[in-house]
């Protein structure tokens, strides 16, 4: 396998695997915790305007998560996630040390890395942005 086709394969792989998990964690707070359950949550936890962060958060996972699986805006969506893990990180989970076991930041810091190396690389050839914005040094795919 040449380079181009490693580079394709993995990029590919990385924007689908990280779209499934935030699209699950998304899924989580919607149904499984449900919206007020994970305002309750971030209250607790100390998240600033838990009441509109909560269904923000949760629908950047859901609908964003999606995106990434597709490949659809994929710069922006992975950027606006990496801000997200940001957040998380530095509100909740820093002063938990390391480990996720204990309410830690190891899950966010890679969910984060992998956003932002998508938001860095784009969505790759195997995307929705690649069949919509066309070759790759095209103007608007910066965008996507």
């Amino acid at each position: 396998m040449n380079q181009s086709r490693l580079t394709t394969t993995a990029i590919t792989v990385l924007r689908v695997a990280l779209g499934f998990l935030f699209a699950a964690h998304g899924w989580q707070k919607f149904n499984e915790w449900t919206i007020a359950g994970t305002q309750a949550a971030f209250t607790q936890m100390g998240v600033p305007a838990a009441n509109v962060s909560a269904p923000f958060v949760a629908g950047l996972e859901l609908i964003g998560g999606i995106a990434l699986i597709l490949g659809v805006l994929t710069r922006v969506v992975a950027a606006l996630l990496a801000v997200n893990m940001i957040g998380a990180f530095f509100l909740v989970h820093a002063s938990a040390g390391v480990f996720a076991d204990k309410g830690g930041y190891e899950l966010v810091l890679l969910l984060g890395a992998a956003a932002l190396a998508l938001a860095l690389t784009g969505a790759g050839r195997v995307s929705v942005d690649r069949a919509v914005f066309g070759r790759m040094n095209n103007k608007l795919a910066v965008l996507a």
